[in-house]
Order: structure tokens, then sequence, then C-alpha cells
């Protein structure tokens, strides 16, 4: 299992960067088919292949994302579109 591991400082308020991620995972969850839901300041996320969560904090966004063994080979694109998103979300 591959395991992708971002945190990404911003200067959001907490409701600010949750409406971010919450932009964020709606484009997701239309792209790849991907269901989500919020524990607190924590959005997690799952579809076959891949579950992770993006934790929304003070100053930072944490994200963690495990891909399957199949899906492994894809770890680097992944990553860098996870890293895209954030950079158009949080600067």
């Amino acid at each position: 299992m591959a395991t992708i591991d971002i945190v990404r400082k911003h200067a959001k308020t907490i409701p600010e960067a949750r409406k971010s991620v919450e932009t964020v995972a709606r484009k997701i969850a239309e792209k790849f088919d991907v269901e989500y839901g919020w524990k607190g300041n924590t959005l997690e996320f799952a579809r076959t292949g891949v579950h992770g969560s993006i934790a929304v904090a003070e100053g930072k966004v944490h994200v963690k994302a495990h891909l399957s063994f199949l899906l492994f080979a894809i770890q680097g694109a992944v990553e860098s579109e996870i890293n895209k998103v954030l950079d158009r979300e949080f600067g």
C-alpha cells in the first residue's frame, strides 16, 4: 500500500479552509466517484482502492491518502494532482 502524506500551511480561518476543502471534495467526488463526509474538522473520503482524510486546522491542512497496491503505479500522478489543487485553493 502506498501512502501520500502532505501538509500545507495556509492563512485562512478554519471555516474558510473547510469551505475550500469541501469545494475540492465535491469536484473529486464527481470526477472519481469518491464518497466523503466530515468528522469534526476532518473530511474522510473513500472509494475502491483509495481512502484517506483531509484534516483542517488553524494554519494548516493535512492530506493523507492510502492507495491500494493496484494504484501504487499512479502514486506520483495522484500526489501531483493533490498538490496542484492545494496550490489553487490555499496558495
